[in-house]
């Protein structure tokens, strides 16, 4: 039998990325081993810390200076709070539009998009600079092709963002509730795509071979609620898996080491392994 390197070297396959809270560093830890072997997926979807991952290696930055730029990550880099919390964003139309006009606040009423303890612009700069590297804005600059998922506040659906501005998709769908402020694009605002779709599988293409990395839920929330915490149903589906991960937080970088790592090596065991192909 070929092993999964092998496999997936002779077959057409997609590499999707779940979300998980700061889950990037083990995504890639992921990457770094299919950069190593060659394997070059034919398209790479994700959702939030997913969308990170597949975002960034996908516009072409090598996994080892996307290793390198994370690890120097700390919570100054993006932690850029609104003393606010964005809620001026509820006084920019009608009489409320006045009352912000009255108390000087207008301007602070357009640059808000919703309630957010961070306004997200740190965030914003990091991405661009990564971009800026490989000379990529848009979508349709990436040498591979890119799907993201992040969640519609008007539809309160998923919705597939896959052209236009990359750091601005990136952003919205690594936008967690609360923590930072709605993204918008165009007359939209978005949240985090693992809101809906916790394993990023609505950016795969239908009937397509899947190698997918599930990150272990530690947010207490999906403790509660179960749902969208299992692998995902796939016709071929061929799974990464680390459950040891380092439980991460913005107040709790520093483990991030020792989770890409261990992805690191799981995803190079997984890849010598066997594969039983149907005929």
């Amino acid at each position: 039998m070929p092993t999964l390197t092998e496999y997936l070297a002779s077959h057409p396959f997609e590499l999707v990325l779940s979300s998980g809270f700061f889950g990037f560093f083990a995504h890639t830890g992921v990457v770094m081993a299919l950069e190593e072997v060659g394997l070059r997926p034919t398209q790479l979807g994700g959702s939030s810390a997913g969308a990170l991952v597949a975002g960034l290696w996908g516009a072409g930055l090598p996994a080892t200076v996307l290793r390198d730029e994370l690890l120097k990550l700390s919570r100054a880099s993006f932690w850029d709070v609104d003393p606010l919390a964005g809620l001026p964003f509820y006084l920019r139309t009608g009489r409320l539009r006045q009352l912000a006009e009255l108390m000087g606040i207008d301007r602070m009423a357009d640059e808000a998009s919703g309630p957010g303890l961070l306004r997200g612009n740190a965030f914003d700069y990091i991405l661009r600079d990564l971009l800026d590297r490989v000379d990529v804005r848009e979508f349709s600059e990436c040498p591979m092709k890119i799907r993201l998922a992040a969640f519609n506040l008007r539809s309160l659906s998923t919705e597939v963002l896959e052209e236009g501005d990359l750091a601005l998709a990136i952003r919205a769908s690594c936008c967690f509730p609360g923590m930072f402020q709605p993204v918008e694009i165009g007359e939209h605002r978005y949240l985090d795509g693992g809101i809906a779709d916790r394993p990023g599988i609505s950016t795969a293409t239908p009937g397509a071979r899947l190698l997918f990395h599930h990150l272990p839920a530690h947010s207490p929330w999906r403790k509660v609620v179960r749902l969208q915490n299992d692998v995902p149903d796939w016709p071929e589906l061929h799974l990464l898996h680390e459950p040891s991960l380092p439980k991460l937080s913005p107040f709790r970088l520093e483990p991030g080491r020792d989770a890409l790592r261990l992805a690191y090596e799981m995803t190079h065991r997984r890849l010598k392994e066997p594969v039983r192909v149907s005929r």
